[in-house]
Formats: structure tokens, C-alpha cells, sequence
């Protein structure tokens, strides 16, 4: 029949599953669920099921294995799976500038990296990149994770511990510092960047993907692209829409404004603008000739295989 010949005008969403590292309802994944509210995954022909894994690590690990569509961890997430046969790379960056900071409380009277001997420090957990950024802090002040204590408290640990003056610092995202200084404890942040150039939150997806649904990889990546200048344009209606959809926040409208604006302030920010969400193959292989040198990572693969920017 001559029918047979048509096609459907739109043809059917792409359906994929996406890995959160850390719980979903936390700030630092805004992007993602103002992408949400907006509609924007639908626009870009997607639909989209969230799930949580156990850090950045792990959740590369599900990626590379096909349990996992797409995932979150950070800019130098693939670095460290790739040499172990995990056909993973970045394909997104969500701003230029590190996620984490080592940040500690400031009776520590810790000036330095050097200072973190014999002090407790934490992250979430061991497999999520946070922990592979603070061996890299601890490796360029000739540390080692023997030289102190660093505990695995998991994602409500990390601010609980450091409030109640259990641990002395913590790699921290923005909304984790906010959480501490609003308890009333005073900080004193370390920039990772000035030491090396550790990366932003980054989506991850399998080569496989890459290659045989470059529609389903490229209309997530434009939606979280697009509500990440949401984010950066508009921070207040941001939040607003970040809380209508994760109920968990129901009305901390302001104070999620507030934390989105520090990511905004020292993480998005990128220059030149047009640079925004893209690699930079120089960057990359600095921080991974560093993580060879180091000892965190036991090979280097091709910096070309980390990343794409065919999405951007």
C-alpha cells in the first residue's frame, strides 16, 4: 500500500536514563530539573528517566557498562575509568571552573594544603570524584591518604559532621559550604584550581551512544545546556522552578536563589560565553598527566577519547 511509504511527522521520543552521582533533590543537579519544569527534554524529542547512583565513579562504571544511558560526574571522570576498559567519555561540561573546593572550618587553622597533615577530612564516599580531586589536593602538597584521616560520610555527612566539628574540612560543592556557614560555622576556603586544573560536573556517556543514538545524546545535552543559561540568566525564577519541581524544598525559594548563585559566580561562569559546556583538550590532558604523575590513575589514555564537543 502506497501508506506504507509515509512516516510519522515527528518521530518517537528518544527514551534514556540518566545517573545522578549523589542524590537527586541536591542544588547542584538545578540544571537538570529546571530542564525538567520547562518542558525542554520533551522539545528536544527526549524522555527521560532519572535514577541515583553512588558517585561519580560508580556512576561512569554503570555507563560504561550499558546500565546506564547517560550520568553524571565531573570533567576528569572518564580519565580515571577509561584506562580500566570503560568506553565512557564526557560529552557536556556545566561551566569551567572546579566543582569541588576543599573548604575547612576555620579553627582548624589549616593556611594550606600542607596543613592538612594529621587533620580528618570528608567526602562522600570513595567512588565519587570528589574523593579523586581531594587525592589530587593532597598529592601536589606531598600528601599522602595515609598522612591524615579521610572518612566516607555520604552526602548528608559531609555537612552534619563538619557542623557538629567531627571533621576539620570536606571537598564541598557550594550548597554543602552554604549549609555549614548557615549552622554558623565559619570557613576558610582552598580553591583547587590554583593547584590544578580540576573540572566542572560533566554528563557521561558511552562511545556506543555516541555513535548509534547521537539523537538521544544531543537532546539531552541542548536541554541541560539550555536550562544551565536558565540558570545563569535568571537564577531567581531558576529556583523557583527548581523548587516547584522537588518538593523536598518547598519554600526555600530564596535560599535555593542564593546557592545557584554561588555556582553561578564560581563554577558557570565561563569565558568567552560561547565556550560554555565544552572541553578543552590542553586542560584535559594537563589534569590528566597530572593524575599519572600522581599515582591516581595507573595509565593515560588519548585525550581525544575522553571528551566530545560534537554536542555543544
Amino acid at each position: 500500500m502506497a501508506t506504507a511509504a509515509f512516516r510519522p511527522a515527528f518521530a518517537a521520543a528518544e527514551k534514556v536514563t540518566y545517573l545522578f552521582p549523589a542524590p537527586a533533590f541536591l542544588p547542584a543537579f538545578m540544571p537538570f530539573h529546571v530542564a525538567t519544569k520547562r518542558g525542554y527534554y520533551t522539545k528536544n524529542n527526549v524522555e527521560v528517566a532519572f535514577q541515583t547512583g553512588r558517585g561519580g565513579a560508580d556512576v561512569a562504571k554503570q555507563v560504561g557498562a550499558g546500565n546506564a544511558d547517560l550520568g553524571g560526574g565531573l570533567g576528569e571522570t572518564s580519565m580515571i575509568v577509561r584506562p580500566n576498559g570503560l568506553p565512557v567519555r564526557a560529552v557536556a561540561q556545566l561551566g569551567s571552573h572546579p566543582l569541588f573546593q576543599l573548604v575547612t572550618r576555620k579553627e582548624s587553622n589549616i593556611k594550606s594544603f600542607k596543613d592538612l597533615r594529621g587533620k580528618k577530612l570528608g567526602v562522600i564516599g570513595y567512588q565519587d570524584t570528589g574523593y579523586y580531586a581531594l587525592l589530587a589536593v593532597l598529592a601536589s602538597a606531598d600528601l599522602k591518604r595515609a598522612d591524615l584521616e579521610v572518612q566516607a560520610v555520604g552526602p548528608a555527612g559531609v555537612t552534619q559532621l563538619m557542623i557538629a566539628k567531627s571533621l576539620d574540612g570536606i571537598m564541598a560543592t557550594p550548597e554543602w559550604a552554604f549549609a555549614i556557614e548557615g549552622a554558623g560555622i565559619t570557613l576558610d576556603y582552598h580553591p583547587v584550581e590554583k593547584t590544578f586544573p580540576a573540572m566542572a560536573q560533566a554528563i557521561l556517556t558511552s562511545d556506543k551512544l555516541v555513535k548509534e543514538r547521537p539523537a538521544a545524546v544531543g537532546g539531552f545535552v541542548k536541554a541541560v545546556m539550555q536550562a544551565l543559561r536558565d540558570c545563569m540568566k535568571d537564577p531567581a525564577s531558576a529556583a523557583a522552578d527548581f523548587v516547584a519541581e522537588v518538593p523536598q524544598h518547598k519554600g526555600k525559594e530564596k535560599v535555593m536563589e542564593q546557592i545557584l548563585r554561588r555556582y553561578v559566580d564560581q563554577i558557570y561562569t565561563t569565558e568567552p560565553a560561547s565556550a560554555l559546556g565544552k572541553f578543552d583538550a590542553k586542560r584535559l590532558k594537563t589534569v590528566q598527566d597530572f593524575y599519572l604523575k600522581n599515582g591516581i590513575i595507573q595509565s593515560a589514555v588519548p585525550v581525544e577519547d575522553l571528551y566530545t564537543n560534537q554536542f555543544i
